[in-house]
This record gives structure tokens, sequence and C-alpha cells, in this order.
């Protein structure tokens, strides 16, 4: 191929075509047609893409090249025409990386980050990866979610990885708590089922998840249930599989009352499961409960240790917690003195009961074990004192409320519900997606100490405006300032894991 030359040439309209051309003898052959121009910014314009066109394309390079030339863009003849969030993806790409899932096929991974930037139904979700980061993917994705789901062992591999490798966890000790998560539809099925309803949906089907975390609350492995399963039933089998795919031995797990029985503490005593439980005190004798009250005295910060069918009970008590319950007490018995002058037992009236002749009653040996139980909070154990004192054992408890955290966050900023899958795979699938944003979620609020809500509003303020020459239909990408992210916490990880700023 020969030397390309640019030539310029008028047209019959007046205008004066710019042209990239090749000279053999007289002939003269178009090798790309750059634009016409009626000014002479315009032309210079059209020349200087043309001698880039030329240079790029020349079999030959100079030995002098010429210097780079600065770009121009009028402003009167350029229009935007599209503006993208790759940045963002950029990070939650390279943050999912940093958790250890790299691996995962592109299209699943891509519908995980998206619970995190905008959560949405898979279908909206293939729209929105096109239109912010004009990445496209075949709409038949229902298909392929039964063997997404067939990775769930291999992720939560990764995510016991990932929390001891880089976020440093001892795994000495874990959380679990369960929830439910309900369905867009009154249509029940053998795996969707009513049941207790978390979140106060009792006529539509749910089902019920159960989630293993960290101190820290990252997410470590997780089970789905029929909706009508007792949570209590719910921990033993994920706690055996988390130890059978990973082949380690079952940490201290704390847990709330709802998973107290004889028969989970019994297996759990068998199996050499240490545990840490909350214990319902109201359920327990009054005579017990006398016991409990005049050992404490009203002593703020006290604890004392008694033999139960639970393992051993902890008991502390709290002023803070007495001024509390004893408020909470108070409104419960005027609620209560109020429905028994109407004659009406209320729906989960407390302190109320019902006479053999139809009437309401106040149920005064009720008021009198509550009263006896202001500010005490109750644990179970069966870990000896000698190896966790009881002030150890109840700040372990304490620590229930980050695996409550991951469930509000799975439940708003990830929206794992409401669920409208319908086949038992899909809905598996589905909320391994959730697992796996809850993953990177939480990731990101242990290294930078910052919410997944706001961490989210930085990186998508973050945007590149795609801006088109009309005439010359040259390409520009301007990005947005990025002052404020580079003073936030971010900055070390945008450093760290080398993402373009």
């Amino acid at each position: 191929m020969q030397k390309l030359s640019v030539r310029k040439v008028k047209t019959a309209s007046g205008a004066t075509a710019v042209q990239v051309v090749v000279y053999r003898g007289k002939r003269v052959t178009i090798v790309k047609h750059m634009g016409s121009a009626r000014t002479e910014i315009e032309l210079s314009s059209l020349r200087r893409k043309a001698r880039i066109y030329a240079e790029e394309n020349s079999p030959q390079q100079s030995l002098f090249p010429r210097a780079k030339q600065p770009q121009i863009l009028l402003v009167d003849r350029a229009r935007c025409t599209s503006v993208t969030h790759h940045f963002a993806r950029d990070f939650l790409h390279a943050a999912a990386h940093a958790c250890g899932l790299s691996l995962l096929d592109p299209l699943f991974l891509d519908l995980a980050l998206m619970r995190i930037i905008e959560p949405t139904s898979k279908l909206r979700t293939l729209t929105l990866l096109e239109r912010y980061f004009g990445i496209l993917y075949s709409q038949r994705i229902y298909r392929k979610m039964t063997s997404f789901y067939k990775q769930k062992e291999q992720i939560e591999k990764i995510a016991l990885t990932c929390a001891r490798k880089h976020l440093k966890e001892d795994l000495y000790l874990v959380l679990y708590d369960v929830t439910t998560l309900y369905f867009e539809s009154f249509k029940e099925d053998l795996f969707r089922k009513p049941g207790f309803s978390k979140d106060d949906k009792s006529r539509q089907p749910q089902v019920i998840v159960g989630l293993l975390v960290t101190r820290s609350g990252f997410p470590l492995a997780h089970e789905v249930f029929d909706g009508n399963t007792f949570e209590g039933k719910t921990m033993l089998p994920l706690l055996r599989n988390f130890a059978k795919i990973n082949n380690v031995t079952i940490p201290i797990v704390v847990a709330d009352a709802a998973m107290l029985s004889e028969e989970n503490t019994r297996v759990l005593d068998a199996e050499g499961i240490s545990y840490i439980v909350g214990a319902r005190l109201a359920n327990t004798p009054l005579s017990f409960v006398e016991k409990i009250s005049a050992a404490l005295n009203k002593e703020d910060g006290k604890t004392i240790r008694f033999p139960s069918k639970h393992g051993e009970m902890i008991c502390s008590f709290s002023c803070a917690r007495y001024n509390k319950d004893s408020r909470e007490m108070t409104k419960l018995i005027a609620k209560a003195k109020h429905l028994i002058a109407r004659n009406e037992a209320g729906r989960r009236a407390k302190f109320i009961q019902k006479t053999g002749r139809g009437t309401v009653t106040l149920n005064k040996a009720l008021i009198a074990k509550a009263n006896y139980l202001l500010g005490i909070k109750g644990y179970c154990t069966n870990v000896p004192e000698t190896i966790l004192p009881n002030t150890a054992i109840i700040a372990h408890y304490h620590d229930l409320w980050k695996v409550e955290q991951a469930f509000r966050m799975s439940k708003s900023d990830l929206a794992a519900r409401p669920i409208f899958h319908y086949k038992e795979e899909a809905i598996r699938a589905h909320l391994l997606l959730c697992f796996i944003a809850l993953m990177i979620g939480k990731y990101l609020e242990i290294a930078t100490r910052m919410s997944l809500r706001n961490i989210r509003d930085l990186i998508w303020s973050v945007t590149e405006a795609h801006i088109e020459d009309t005439l010359s239909k040259e390409s520009f990408t301007f990005r947005s300032p990025m002052d404020e992210i580079m003073r936030s916490p971010l900055r070390q990880l945008i450093h760290k894991w080398e993402i373009p700023h």
C-alpha cells in the first residue's frame, strides 16, 4: 500500500470535502471521506482528523513523527451521545476480585453487582447494564439460573477464604440468625409456604433463610428452607454443611433465643459444638425467676451462672435495661387495663387472661413474674467459665446485631425481597446472587468503615460523558470531577486496586 495523503476538494454545494487518498500516477483512490466543511474552523478540524488517520494507517511510519496535535471540540457542533458509569463498575469489579470472585461467569457477577447499584428484576437489570455500561447479554438468562446455583458450595468456600486471608478473621466464633423473604404472590407450593413472617406478610408464601456470618458481619454460608420450617430446626443443618464442605471444626456459634430447645442443645453437646444462645427467662418457673432476682439484687453489671436444662444459664442485671423494661411494662399494663374496661382481649395483648365466664381480667401472676425480671437478661451456653467468663459470653451474644444488620442490608440495599421467581432453582439462584452482593458489600464496609449506601452514592457520582463532534464524528470522553471520592476512605482502595481516576 502506498503512502496515504490528505486532500481537499470543492463539492457541488460549495462546501470543501476533506479526504484521505492514495495517488497512483494520475489516478486517485479515496481511502476515507472525512466530511465536508463550510468554515475555516471546520476545515481545520477535518484536516487534522484526516492527518491523524493517514499517519495511523500508513504502511511506513515517518522517521520524524508529527508532534501530537491538540484536540479541538467546538461547543456549537458537539452533542452528548451518552452518559456512562464505567468507574462504578470498575470499582465493584475490583472489589469482587479482592473477595476472590473474579472466576465467576461475567453475567452472574454483573447481576450480583447490579443488586448493589440498582436492584431490580433480572430482565430489567439487563436493560440497565446496557444503558449504564454498554454491556449486552442475552435475555435468555433464566435457563442458566439452575447451573449458577450449582456453584453455591464453591462460592461459600471463597467466602471463607476471603474472611481468613483478607479480613484476618480468626473464626473463633460465628453468628447465626434467620429471616423470612416473601413472594409477590398468594399461590403456595411445596417450597413456598405461608408461615410466621418477619416481614408482616403472613398471607403470602415465603421461604426461610438462615445466614452464618463472622464477628464482623461478613457472610460465610446461607441456606434456604421451606416457608413453614420452624426456626429452631434450621441451624444444625447449616452448621453441619458448613463444616463438611470446608473440612473445618464448627466454631462457637452465637444465636438468638429462637434456636433454644432441649433437642438443639442436646445435639450440639453430642456433636461437640459450643454455643451461646439467648435464654427465655419468661418461660422459666417462678421459683427459678425469684432465685435469679434475689442473687442479682439489682446490682448494675452483676452476673451469675446457674445450671439449667439448656446448659449453663448466665444472667445479668443492668440499670439501663431496668429503666427501659419498666417504662415498657407500664405502657403494657395501661393498655391491658384499657382493654379490660372494654372487655376486649386484644390482639397479642400482654398481661390479660380470659376467665371461664368469657370476661377478661388482669393477669397479676404474670405481672409479678415480669417485675422480678425487670433489667435481667439471660444467656445459655455450654462453654465453661474457665474458657469464657460471663462478661465475654454476654459481649459475644451482643454481636448478633451484626447478622441482623446483614439481613437489613439484604432486604433494603440489595432488595432481596419480594421474590418474583416461582421455580425452586431460580429462587435459590436469586438468593445466591444476593449472598454474593452481600459479600462484596460487607467487604467494602469493613475495609472503609462506610455504609454500603454511602459507598454506592460516591462511586455512582463519577460519570463519563461521551461527546461527539457532529461534523467529524470524532468522539470525546469527559469524566466528572473526583474530588469528593478522592477525599473519602475509598481513595486507598482506588490506589490499591489501580483503578484509573
